[in-house]
């Protein structure tokens, strides 16, 4: 994968947009298209899922449906009459207002010939997941979007992607002040309309405190009694908070890697706030010169590479590994047949340490590399390389 593309500036009346291509997530929702009858595009909201698919239909066509416009929920009164004659490629946004919709899709996907494929848009939840894969089952395929990635910007904006996180207007934000105002509305949006919308009834106020705890224990090993215990609440349900949180994009549960080595093993999971904008916005960082001096910088940074490298690589599987006896490796990622070792350092040259020669030996891996912030890519064993975010991104 290259990094062809940089953001451009447009200014209009003394104010400045930013153009940005996003030709990653373009080419998967191409290829997924050429493949599956029904593809869904499943992200938070704000992340793009619309803007991205009008570089496939154009939203006045009569193929483009928003169910958030009334014009749209009036053309689908008779949704059968409306869907059965349009052909090529036809769009369905905000597809979680009406799930009705989901039994139609799977008759007119098994027609034959196909003369429409259909892309569906919504936010990830649970009960949307469940439905898709129940009634489309073996004929949807789906395409997860979260924000901006480092390979849409350029290895010069990963400052401020890291900063001000993935989703676009928090990224394009005319200052960080403004960044920082807009993620922590989207915060409060999130809890308090965007999770009952989806049929989620858990207080607004018990998922704030439980995910500012969380953004504490960014990149820590899940300890489900210790986080009950602060929120005088059972582990039961803190273990429903985290599962819930995940199954909508916040939060990643990077599962643990274990197999019989001999020795003991780590098994409960990582969890990490996926996008390190919302990180920030809840740990109370405002600046780059704040996040430079706050103790959960290199957390930070751990978590915004584990993300941008799962991205970019896309592996089959992924996990991380460690031992009780302190060895440990931020990522473990098997890709088409190879067992591949990641480890993120914030450091400005990255030493090869007794955890990576374990890695190696006992995981028996093919290929370990060192992400950093830096700018050189050098070597420090066999099979181990140093090597620059931007630069291992490109070379995905």
């Amino acid at each position: 994968m290259t990094l062809k593309f940089q953001p451009q500036k447009l200014e209009f009346h003394g104010t400045i947009f930013f153009v940005i291509d996003r030709n990653t997530d373009i080419a998967l929702v191409r290829t997924a298209l050429r493949r599956s009858r029904v593809v869904a595009l499943l992200g938070p909201r704000q992340c793009g899922k619309t803007t991205l698919a009008r570089h496939f239909v154009a939203r006045d066509s009569l193929n483009y449906f928003d169910l958030e416009e009334p014009q749209s929920l009036a053309r689908l009164s008779e949704p059968d009459t409306a869907l059965r004659p349009l052909r090529k490629l036809v769009v369905i946004d905000e597809i979680q207002r009406r799930p009705e919709l989901f039994p139609l899709l799977r008759v007119l996907a098994d027609r034959t010939p196909l003369p429409a494929r259909f892309l569906i848009l919504g936010s990830a939840s649970p009960d949307l997941l469940r439905q898709s894969s129940e009634t489309l089952a073996g004929r949807i395929e789906t395409v997860p979007l979260e924000g901006f990635r480092l390979s849409d910007l350029g290895a010069t904006a990963q400052g401020r992607h890291w900063l001000r996180g993935g989703f676009p207007l928090a990224y394009t934000a005319r200052s960080e002040a403004d960044s920082l105002a807009w993620r922590r509305q989207f915060l409060q949006t999130f809890l308090e309309r965007d999770l009952p919308q989806m049929g989620m009834s858990i207080p607004a106020e018990a998922l704030r405190r439980f995910w500012h705890m969380v953004a504490h224990y960014h990149g820590q090993i899940w300890n489900g009694a210790e986080l009950a215990r602060a929120l005088a609440v059972s582990e039961v349900t803190v273990r429903r908070y985290l599962d819930l949180m995940s199954g909508v994009f916040m939060l990643r549960q990077l599962q643990p890697w274990f197999e019989n080595l001999g020795k003991r093993q780590v098994k409960a999971p990582k969890v990490y706030v996926r996008d390190t904008g919302l990180l920030h916005a809840l740990l109370g960082i405002a600046s780059q010169r704040d996040l430079e001096h706050h103790p959960k910088v290199g957390a930070s940074w751990e978590g915004y590479a584990v993300e941008e490298v799962i991205k970019a690589l896309r592996p089959d599987e992924s996990y991380y590994w460690a031992t009780h006896g302190g060895a440990e490796i931020d990522l473990v990622l098997f890709k088409n047949g190879r067992r591949i070792g990641v480890e993120c350092k914030r450091a400005d040259a990255p030493v090869l340490t007794s955890s990576m020669r374990t890695a190696l030996t006992d995981l028996k891996l093919d290929q370990l590399y060192v992400v950093y912030p830096g700018d050189k890519a050098y070597t420090l064993a066999r099979n181990v390389e140093v090597i620059p975010l931007a630069q291992f991104i490109r070379a995905a």
